[in-house]
């Protein structure tokens, strides 16, 4: 049944990637609207790489531990409706093991914080992660600096770290690579940015940065507007 999600998790994407992955010490972002499935997106994007045999830490800006578990609950449940997996509690089971969260609300997240946090993931628990998800960093008003502290982060503890950003109708700034705001400026320390773009046609993921390479025509996905599982076979 891991299978199942597999050949529908929205990561399908990567698969015109020439790389076929983000990979340990490269960052990679979901860009997306308001209202648009940012966060349901990103925690498939997790359930995929968990579901791949990764050890996932997600660290969340605005909301706390119960509330993330709330989400990955509702999103499970409704993965296992719409695949019909009969191995519910075997996969619940794998989530769980696998996944920590760490809560950094009300502004009281910096780096050495979330370095500390590692360590003590990794000392403590034996729970050193593959890779980390990172949700609620408002890019237009944190530093470059910072997204350069999470570059090296990566690096240093050999991890692929996912984030979400939030773009705006109403701001259309694209740079040359055709990266939109609030990456235009950033796009150089990201490997893999992917779009979350709602059309008449439906709903697709589009991949705008594939690592060093261009990136190939037609590389994007049809996403299921209610599940965010892939429509391609």
């Amino acid at each position: 049944m891991i299978k199942d999600f597999i050949k529908h998790s929205p990561l399908k994407i990567l698969e015109k990637s020439a790389q076929k992955g983000l990979g340990r010490g490269n960052l990679g972002v979901l860009l997306a609207r308001a209202g648009v499935g940012k966060t349901a997106c990103l925690i498939h994007i997790a359930l995929d790489r968990i579901f791949q045999g990764n050890r996932l830490v997600h660290i969340s800006l605005e909301d706390v531990p119960e509330k993330i578990t709330s989400y990955y609950g509702v999103i499970f449940n409704e993965l296992v409706k719409a695949l019909e997996m009969e191995d519910e509690q075997d996969l619940r089971m794998i989530l769980e093991r696998n996944r920590m969260i760490l809560a950094y609300v009300n502004r009281s997240f910096d780096l050495l914080r979330l370095r500390a946090g590692l360590d003590n993931l990794a000392d403590k628990i034996d729970f050193p992660p593959d890779t980390l998800i990172v949700d609620g960093l408002d890019f237009p008003s944190t530093g470059r600096e910072v997204f350069e502290g999470f570059k090296a982060l990566a690096e240093d503890y050999g991890v692929e770290v996912w984030f979400s950003a939030l773009s705006h109708r109403h701001i259309g700034h694209v740079n040359e690579r055709g990266v939109p705001y609030p990456c235009n400026h950033l796009d150089d320390l990201f490997h893999i940015i992917l779009h979350l773009e709602p059309t008449p046609m439906g709903l697709f993921l589009n991949l705008l940065k594939d690592h060093e390479g261009p990136v190939r025509k037609q590389s994007r996905i049809r996403l299921d507007p209610s599940t965010f599982l892939s429509m391609e076979e």
